[in-house]
């Protein structure tokens, strides 16, 4: 499957569905979850944690309330327990997990952030490569337009690189 890097703001994007990445808890605290939340309004904080907690790599699903998206989904690369370091497994457990969930609720756009790669600790460019090959090795259903966004330019440049893709900013 193909897919775009892009460079912005993910609560400013409009998609079918936006990915948030968050702890097992899924309580929205700061980075992705906090821009999510401060757009959104804090419905999404409290319905993202009444469906929690949730697994190491697994999503759950909320509306997106004042998002330009019909829903979030949230994926959990980081455990909110413990260490609160993401891995290889989890990343990419929690990438294949929200391709198959934003198939399953039908949507045809999505973008994601580089899941694990900030508070969770996980190096950027390894956790940039690992997303990439799993959206790259995904049949889709329905998802056309998937995006995986950085927030600043040195993230861009990181994720272009170690992914191998194209990119414009948004």
């Amino acid at each position: 499957m193909e897919y775009e890097i892009v460079q912005g703001d993910i609560a400013a994007q409009s998609a079918d569905a936006l990915v948030n990445a968050a702890g097992t808890s899924l309580e929205m605290g700061s980075g992705v979850a906090g821009a999510l939340r401060a757009e959104a309004g804090d419905e999404l904080d409290r319905e993202a944690t009444a469906k929690g907690p949730v697994d190491l790599g697994g999503v759950a699903v909320t509306d997106a309330y004042d998002l330009e998206a019909d829903y979030v989904i949230h994926a959990a690369a980081m455990p909110h327990y413990g260490d609160g370091r993401a891995t290889e497994a989890s990343i990419r457990d929690a990438t294949q997990n929200t391709l198959e969930t934003a198939d399953d609720l039908e949507c045809e756009s999505l973008v994601l952030p580089a899941l694990g790669c900030g508070v969770a600790g996980f190096d950027l460019e390894e956790g940039a490569k690992i997303i990439g090959e799993t959206i790259g090795s995904y049949a889709p259903e329905t998802l056309e337009d998937v995006r995986l966004i950085a927030y600043s330019h040195e993230e861009y440049e990181t994720i272009r690189g170690a992914t191998g893709e194209t990119g414009s900013t948004a």
